[in-house]
């Protein structure tokens, strides 16, 4: 295992972005790529049963106990799932918002390459302390975690995973929609709880993509898968994983939006899957809702608004467009022997 220290390249989220208009992003479903589906409705589904064990279990003596303290985790089974699905031991797996190192673990765990880069400097410290653990477990794979912001990603990549990526597992942040941890106390009667570990990092942070708001959320997101397209080997995948949130009791669809963003980027979308947050039971499914999300679902019902508890999580699959092919055969072409071997491409 290695790690690689960060790269010194400054990031301002005042620089260009790649704009989505709003126009485009509130009719997703009527300009799709012309190698995609007719319809991002009619992509094909699957339900992945990933919470057949609680998080807590699946993370049980595999993660540091730092871990707990991230607000928004991706499921280890979610991981664990794609990595088995869309690539073979010894291909390159890269998680461009790594965290904890979710993805990492997982794929280290399943005889898998790992690359990960993360923004914030703490979560950097403990995705590196995950992977130090996975080796003391005797998986002592190729794993590496890079510090600084995604969407610098080509300039952060190490040279040698440049165009060996088989598969891209990330998720978007999620803002202030994310869970954090609580405690409770009892005072004369009263209910008094606390909220903690509920940021990624400081709020005052603009360079951090969850601090931005929403719309320039989904332009940097782009500009980040744009950047996992030109480092994805010829038909390498992007897993997705993200689900809806409310504000004000409105339903934000960023499943859909991130399709969009994805089509922007020049990947084409493949799969729309449904990874299951509940556990499958004979008869039912059995919700694993956090405090959060059961004590906004109760305020909502006392206010005479019908919600229910988020069961799933979407997984959206992309694959790397006929066209981006082309356009990294092009630029292949143009590098002298020096670059070609380096895996950089001349300006």
């Amino acid at each position: 295992m290695a790690t690689t220290q960060p790269n010194t390249t400054s990031s301002s989220v005042d620089e260009p972005t790649m704009p989505l208009s709003r126009a485009f992003i509130d009719a997703l479903d009527t300009t799709p790529p012309a190698d995609a589906p007719t319809d991002f409705g009619e992509l094909p589904v699957s339900v992945w049963a990933t919470a057949q064990t609680s998080p807590a279990a699946q993370r049980k003596g595999r993660y540091v106990p730092e871990s707990t303290a991230h607000p928004a985790k991706m499921l280890p089974a979610v991981a664990a799932h794609a990595i088995e699905h869309y690539t073979e031991p010894g291909e390159v797996v890269l998680d461009p918002m790594c965290g904890i190192g979710t993805t990492l673990v997982e794929a280290i765990d399943l005889d898998r390459r790992a690359v990960g880069v993360e923004y914030e400097p703490h979560w950097v410290d403990i995705a590196r302390a995950n992977l130090r653990f996975a080796c003391k477990r005797g998986y002592d794979h190729d794993g590496q975690v890079v510090r600084g912001d995604a969407r610098q990603l080509e300039t952060l990549l190490p040279v040698e995973y440049v165009g060996q990526v088989v598969l891209v597992v990330t998720s978007p942040p999620y803002g202030p929609s994310v869970h954090g941890l609580v405690s409770t106390n009892r005072e004369a009667g009263v209910d008094k709880v606390s909220k903690r570990h509920y940021r990624y990092g400081s709020a005052l942070d603009r360079g951090n993509l969850a601090n931005i708001g929403h719309h320039r959320l989904l332009a940097g997101f782009t500009r980040i898968l744009t950047a996992c397209a030109h480092v994805l080997r010829p038909g390498g995948h992007v897993a997705i994983t993200v689900r809806p949130w409310r504000e004000h009791a409105e339903l934000i669809d960023l499943p859909s939006q991130v399709i969009a963003c994805g089509a922007a980027a020049g990947l084409v979308p493949v799969e729309r899957c449904v990874a299951l947050l509940a556990r499958v039971a004979d008869t039912e499914l059995v919700a694993r809702g956090s405090f959060f999300q059961r004590d906004f679902i109760r305020k909502q019902r006392d206010a005479g608004l019908p919600l229910h508890l988020i069961a799933h999580e979407d997984v959206i699959v992309f694959r790397k467009a006929a066209s981006l092919l082309v356009d990294d055969a092009s630029a292949s072409s143009a590098e002298s022997p020096d670059d070609a071997a380096l895996g950089r491409r001349t300006a």
